[in-house]
């Protein structure tokens, strides 16, 4: 798992949310003696706040039945050996859908890709964005993200302007996401969310099946 490398970040209000409350409140987890494995769920409250717009980079289906939300670091080598599991579970179930919640937690180059892929969004190119810096190599610099960024079809000139246009809601949005990670007590990246269950670290194609139809099951 990649481990947390900066310091926390005070939360702010995101459109008027008192995330410090949201985070004390609303994400309170509990656990679940479901499996060996000592899985966690949060609250139904906890769910609505962490799936509530605006910001939500989502794919998968419309109206999904299960959604799985992933906290992750395009640095970190785990989220990436995610990216394989998480097509197999969308291609095969087209009741999921995955939420992203860029959570830049290694360092600079990761919190530059961070707001880059959500700049990338005000063109409607998040998706290209995520797989792009996922897919490729390590991240090290500004140039060589905007480079993989251009490769992927990004407009980099319109990408610059959206960065400095929309700074402040990008930066809300990922200080949103920092709260949310760390109100579940996420150690790390990828935390991953299926339903209202909580999977601190890298699971695979099938338990990550029989989770969905659990929650699916539980939605009843």
């Amino acid at each position: 798992m990649g481990e947390i490398a900066r310091a926390p970040v005070a939360p702010r209000r995101l459109h008027g949310w008192p995330l410090l409350l949201l985070a004390i409140g609303a994400l309170i987890v509990f656990a679940t003696d479901a499996h060996a494995q000592q899985l966690e769920r949060i609250s139904a409250a906890g769910e609505r706040a962490i799936l509530r717009p605006p910001g939500l980079q989502m794919t998968g289906a419309r109206h999904p039945r299960v959604t799985i939300v992933e906290y992750f670091d395009y640095n970190c080598p785990f989220c990436r050996r995610m990216v394989p599991t998480l097509a197999k579970v969308l291609a095969e179930d087209r009741t999921v859908a995955v939420v992203y919640k860029d959570w830049p937690v290694l360092g600079k180059a990761s919190v530059f890709a961070a707001v880059c892929a959500l700049a990338a969004a005000y063109q409607g190119k998040y998706l290209a964005a995520h797989a792009a810096l996922l897919d490729g190599p390590r991240l090290t610099g500004d140039a060589q993200i905007e480079l993989l960024l251009q490769r992927a079809g990004i407009d980099v000139v319109r990408l610059r302007a959206d960065l400095r246009a929309h700074a402040a809601d990008i930066a809300a949005l990922l200080e949103r996401n920092d709260a949310e990670a760390r109100a579940l007590e996420l150690r790390g990246t990828p935390g991953i969310l299926v339903g209202r269950t909580l999977v601190p670290g890298v699971v695979g194609a099938d338990d990550l099946q029989r989770l969905v139809a659990e929650s699916r099951g539980k939605a009843r």
